[in-house]
């Protein structure tokens, strides 16, 4: 019995057992690569799943402007290009998948799909599918896609490659979920125990010791089945929790590792979930973590949301589309941020045009300025 409830309680979690029982062998992590991410971080964490909708949602939402040289363009085929990148995807939905690829695995990949020298779709690629080919000089010569069992080659040219910073990778981008890893790993196991706790719920860890007669010390085969049949009918399951065990003459239990209470579950849990959003750059607080108090009130926590989190991503894109699609369309392009169609910035919005307002001594080109605009012509 005891070998039995050793192989147990050896099996913690789908992600990998934490810690073996009595702090025996060393903690095993998940994998770091981008199927562990996908499937340990995105698809079975629910603080890195809304993290990364709320990351995603939000960057695809903000309106982008254009501008050419200093001036902002109302209308541009690039413009239509972006809120219309290919035949299947609506802009938002392109930029929703791009963002979230770049979140979850580091990297994010755009095909484009040019016709006589023009660019006329975009495609958002799956960042396990590409590999980087690197040149002679080790930097990226192209890039090889494999999907269906077939790899095909795509110039360098004709793909953007946008990562996060890796200090120790020349090609490919960190992943948030690489630097929370041991924090997923942590709110998942403790959700697998507690999903235990429920199967099992009256059959704590421990074991049976039988103290039997002189001449007795062991059960006989009869015995120790009929022992067995008991705890399986009437002490495992969910709906036999908190029923007593009644323990015939010469047994005795003795519990073995620490209670629920005793390992602190929930603050554990809630410690972690704070990791996986501070690694993303989401406010526990939007989360529903409780036990942050860092700033004042929802508002503020969701402005330093947007102002240090989704902006920044929002305009490291769109300088990366900039230099990449630009030149095809012209010279001058920049893509950037229309701050004013961000319903969640539109309180400090309101309160800097009300200053620029005020001030007379300023042109209206260069309040325009001031606020992030180009020139308007």
């Amino acid at each position: 019995m005891f070998a039995r409830l050793w192989r147990r309680e050896e099996k913690a979690s789908a992600a990998g057992p934490l810690v073996a029982l009595h702090g025996q062998g060393r903690p095993r992590w998940a994998p770091r690569d981008y199927g562990a991410f996908a499937r340990e971080g995105f698809m079975k964490n629910p603080v890195a799943y809304r993290a990364v909708r709320m990351i995603a949602e939000a960057a695809a939402s903000v309106p982008l402007v254009l501008y050419e040289g200093a001036r902002e363009a109302d209308a541009h085929p690039l413009l239509a290009l972006i809120a219309r990148p290919n035949a299947s995807e609506t802009g938002a939905g392109f930029l929703e998948r791009l963002y979230a690829g770049l979140e979850i695995s580091g990297n994010a990949y755009v095909e484009a799909v040019r016709l006589e020298g023009v660019t006329r779709e975009l495609y958002a690629l799956r960042a396990d599918r590409v590999r980087v080919v690197p040149g002679p000089d080790g930097w990226p010569s192209g890039y090889v896609y494999a999907a269906g069992g077939r790899e095909t080659r795509l110039p360098g040219a004709d793909v953007l490659h946008l990562k996060l910073f890796h200090p120790a990778d020349d090609h490919y981008g960190l992943s948030p979920l690489e630097a929370a890893g041991q924090a997923v790993d942590l709110h998942n196991a403790m959700a697998g125990w507690n999903k235990a706790l429920l199967d099992n719920a009256a059959r704590p860890s421990g074991a049976l010791v039988y103290r039997g007669q002189p001449g007795a010390e062991a059960l006989s085969d009869a015995q120790f089945a009929r022992l067995k049949a008991e705890l399986q009918e009437a002490q495992q399951g969910a709906r036999h929790a908190g029923r007593a065990m009644v323990l015939d003459g010469g047994l005795e239990w003795r519990a073995m590792g620490l209670t629920p209470q005793e390992m602190d579950f929930d603050r554990g849990r809630n410690a972690a979930a704070r990791d996986i959003a501070m690694a993303f750059g989401v406010p526990p607080m939007l989360l529903g973590v409780p036990g942050d108090a860092t700033y004042a009130n929802y508002e503020q926590a969701n402005l330093a949301f947007w102002r240090q989190t989704v902006l920044p991503l929002v305009r490291r894109v769109c300088a990366g589309l900039s230099a990449w699609l630009g030149p095809g369309f012209g010279a001058g392009l920049r893509l950037d941020v229309d701050a004013d169609g961000v319903e969640a910035l539109s309180a400090e919005r309101g309160a800097l045009w009300a200053r620029l307002e005020a001030a007379g001594f300023i042109t209206r080109d260069e309040k325009r300025v001031a606020a992030g605009y180009g020139v308007k012509g």
